[in-house]
């Protein structure tokens, strides 16, 4: 972390601890501990969240959480053998996903133009937008979890298509990354896997 000076009090960097929360010493976790989640941090989560850019705010980021047994057995048979026990264990999974048809939220989201235009009738560029932006939304659901707490598992192993169907029959949300929510159990961490360095992924020019 760089220790220049802020331009101003609003853009001085995070304290080393809040870093480590969030980035340095956060980890994808594979066990949780036998603790229930408050339902009002998985509200303090999504409050934070929404609150990242998207393009033209457009907000795609649907969510369901499940956290009884009952719900959690609807998801157990569409997902892959290595995320079963360890997703049937954790406190609380959320099913994220994309709203194929954000735009029809645009006047309010996006008052100061004729956003629903854009997207509108043009089904392809819609559904990138909403994939796209839907995605980037789960990155901050992610790091807002572990703002107010809480650990993450995030992973892509199921069957999209079958939890779509059991979960959004309407077909107007399509299933993205689920996230297994809870306070992690370090006793079940692999050693963290190696990252590239800044010259392997970026330049500047």
């Amino acid at each position: 972390m760089s220790d220049r000076k802020p331009i101003s009090p609003e853009h001085k960097p995070i304290d080393s601890a809040a870093l480590a929360q969030l980035f340095t010493e956060a980890r994808t976790h594979n066990g949780f501990l036998d603790i229930p989640v408050p339902d009002q941090l998985l509200r303090d989560a999504v409050d934070l969240a929404k609150i990242g850019p998207t393009s033209a705010n457009i907000s795609p980021l649907r969510i369901v959480f499940l956290k009884s047994a009952a719900a959690k057995q609807r998801l157990r048979p569409f997902l892959a053998p290595g995320n079963l026990d360890k997703t049937m264990a954790a406190p609380v999974v959320a099913i994220t996903a994309y709203d194929r048809k954000f735009y029809d939220h645009l006047p309010f989201l996006f008052p100061h133009a004729d956003a629903k235009a854009w997207f509108e009738g043009n089904e392809a560029f819609a559904n990138d937008s909403a994939y796209r932006n839907g995605t980037l939304q789960v990155a901050y659901l992610i790091l807002a979890l572990r703002a107010v707490g809480l650990d993450t598992g995030p992973m892509t192993g199921f069957e999209n298509a079958k939890v779509d169907a059991e979960f959004f029959p309407d077909g107007q949300f399509k299933s993205n990354v689920l996230i297994n929510i809870g306070y992690g159990d370090a006793s079940k961490l692999f050693p963290r896997s190696p990252r590239f360095s800044f010259d392997q992924i970026a330049r500047i020019i």
